[in-house]
């Protein structure tokens, strides 16, 4: 999506960062769902709990949803949508925010359960993809 210049550059960037927060809000809701009883178990954590969620499970889709929302914080500053105060720290957590996106690929594509590496792989795979994109874009001021 290149068409040159320093507006592309932004466009690129803003692109990949609204793609990427997104689709964590979708991810979110999946998390939230499965939190208050959703029987969706075998698309999540390997498909190691069918249906239900048992308690323990509930409250790590908590948990889930919490560092998945801090992670999109993230991504929206290292893009400039929020708290230009921390673009600094954006600046190397983003890299950190790959890394997770990186292992969640890699987790959702290699999984037993073919529900969740049908649903969850292409997601995160672009999760993968839009957080390099904000990661190596210059940061304009």
């Amino acid at each position: 999506m290149r068409i040159g210049g320093l507006y592309s550059e932004m466009f690129d960037q803003s692109l990949a960062a609204y793609i990427f927060c997104a689709l964590t809000a979708i991810v979110v809701i999946f998390q939230l769902a499965l939190a208050l009883g959703a029987p969706w178990g075998e698309m999540a954590m390997g498909g190691k709990f069918p249906g239900r969620f048992p308690p323990k499970m509930r409250f790590a889709a908590l948990v889930q949803m919490v560092l998945l929302v801090l992670i999109s914080l993230v991504v929206l500053t290292r893009a400039d949508f929020v708290f230009g105060e921390y673009m600094d720290f954006s600046t190397s957590a983003i890299w950190g925010v790959v890394v997770f996106c990186v292992v969640s690929a890699i987790l959702n594509t290699i999984t037993t359960s073919k529900k969740e590496r049908m649903l969850w792989a292409p997601v995160t795979i672009v999760l993968l993809i839009c957080s390099i994109v904000v990661a190596t874009s210059e940061h304009l001021v």
